[in-house]
């Protein structure tokens, strides 16, 4: 049937919104509820946006294919004679001109196209059954760019199918905003692909710069691509300022009062003698180091040392984790940066090396590394729970809230008033924001675990699933092969090893 068919098709697509515009305008034929219009107009708008996202999700799957085949079908009809640059041009040009694309993002949406319909079959399965947005595939195919088909593959199998045997836990990817996956996809390639992540990182080091960008209405952004751990613990320590000051006199917001410190710290006349290098660590170590899943790791809780226009006395935390093997120099496994995300295991040696000099020893989950409860009978909330909580959610618990760890705070799920015990399964740590939206509206968490995060239910009644973090199992150091459980004369070489370590 061919044209006739394609118009038909979208004539009934048109058809259809026109009955689902209808219905948002409360002037279907029949209401969503005749016992209470208003609630059931509500919750109708809900379904309309769950089934609208997965139509878009068809939709993008579909422009997928149709561009890849119509840049092949292009490709056999200008023949062998045309210059490859010209006809990628031309091609890029023409599905630009027809989706009103300026040509690098028709270039980048075709070349995504390319990947997931070639070499991401999970992907566009998902993105056409409405399972993933375009912006989810988008990230999947950027983290797997680098990575040979089989790497490709397994990455994908992580997240897409629950009967992988390191299946992804937790809020499945689709659920979660693409931002937030992307993070989480970053962490896993990072983890399993670390071979390159030293090179990577010692090339982009050498591109750290400062950039101006002019803005409208007489602003300007000022901003600075710097090694992870500077960039972080600069941006904690704005923070931890900032807060201080805040108080019923302080009339400035938090992100005004980040930037006026920002601002007067680079244009103070100390800064010339803030005796930090360029490629150097600008942050000293704070005084905590904590045990991280079953790696039997370290988190250094890192702080800038005295910093330029800022009172020296404000130490910004950071928390590091880094398996222990790695933090040896045995192993290549990254190490993560709390509100970053994977950064190179001699970053994270360097953070401990500059003044990280005691351990917190954590009782932690074997199996899958994951840390294990902490009990306390009292209403406080010690500094090692606190840090626990830390290192089991990594970031506000709310559906895709990034808000990382440092500026959370923590709450007892069960009020302790109403028989809620303080112990780890009865503790969230949501942003200053969540925490208010769960005392002052209809949203509230749902029961933690020991090693899982609060969901959320919301006003209608509706579940979301909380992210989890992906805790791994440590990597055995070249000396210690087995694959799973060591055998006694390995577990007693770990355990002197492990042991001459912490003591030295």
């Amino acid at each position: 049937m061919g044209k006739a068919a394609v118009a038909k098709a979208f004539g009934d697509i048109r058809a259809a919104l026109a009955v689902l515009d209808a219905e948002v305008d409360g002037a279907g034929s029949l209401p969503f509820s005749v016992a209470d219009p208003l609630a059931g107009l509500a919750d109708g708008c809900l379904d309309i946006l769950a089934g609208a996202r997965e139509v878009e999700s068809g939709i993008a799957g579909l422009k997928a294919r149709a561009a890849v085949r119509y840049a092949e079908a292009a490709w056999a009809v200008a023949g062998p004679d045309v210059p490859v640059v010209a006809q990628e041009m031309a091609v890029a040009a023409e599905i630009g001109c027809v989706l009103a694309l300026g040509p690098r993002a028709a270039r980048s949406f075709l070349s995504t196209s390319h990947a997931l319909t070639v070499g991401l079959p999970r992907t566009l399965e998902a993105l056409q059954a409405g399972v993933l947005s375009w912006q989810h595939a988008v990230a999947m195919a950027d983290e797997t760019a680098a990575l040979d088909p089989a790497g490709a593959a397994a990455l994908e199998a992580h997240f897409l199918d629950p009967d992988a045997p390191d299946a992804a836990r937790g809020c499945p990817v689709g659920q979660m905003p693409a931002h937030r996956f992307k993070a989480k996809a970053r962490l896993w390639r990072e983890r399993h692909h670390a071979e390159s992540i030293e090179k990577r990182h010692a090339r982009s080091v050498l591109d750290r710069r400062v950039e101006f960008r002019p803005d409208q209405d007489g602003m300007a952004w000022l901003s600075a691509c710097l090694p992870a751990e500077q960039a972080v613990a600069g941006w904690n320590r704005l923070t931890a300022v900032a807060r201080g000051m805040q108080g019923p006199h302080e009339s400035r917001s938090m992100p005004q009062l980040r930037a006026d410190n920002f601002a007067d710290a680079i244009l103070s006349g100390g800064l010339g003698a803030s005796g930090v290098s360029g490629a150097g660590n600008a942050c000293g170590i704070g005084d905590g180091v904590t045990g991280e899943g079953g790696r039997e790791g370290v988190d250094a809780l890192a702080g800038t040392g005295a910093g330029v226009g800022l009172s020296s006395s404000i130490r910004a935390q950071v928390l590091v984790t880094v398996p222990v093997f790695a933090l040896m120099g045995v192993t290549d496994e990254p190490a993560v940066l709390d509100g970053f995300g994977p950064i190179p295991p001699s970053m994270a040696r360097r953070l401990v090396a500059d003044g990280a000099d005691s351990f917190h020893r954590v009782l932690v989950d074997p199996r899958d590394g994951a840390p294990l409860e902490i009990g306390r009978t009292s209403y406080r909330i010690t500094r090692a729970m606190r840090a626990w909580l830390r290192m089991r959610d990594g970031k506000c618990p709310f559906p895709g809230c990034s808000n990382n760890s440092l500026d959370n705070e923590a709450d007892h799920l069960l009020a302790w008033a109403k028989g809620g015990a303080t112990g780890i399964s009865n503790l969230g740590q949501p942003c200053p924001k969540h925490h208010k939206l769960r005392h002052t509206t209809g949203w509230k968490p749902t029961p933690a675990g020991k090693n899982e995060p609060p969901g959320w239910t919301s006003p209608t009644g509706r579940y979301y699933a909380s992210e989890h973090q992906d805790w791994e199992p440590p990597k055995l150091p070249r000396c210690l092969p087995t694959l799973g459980r060591p055998q006694p004369e390995e577990r007693s070489l770990l355990e002197d090893t492990l042991i001459e370590f912490l003591a030295s």
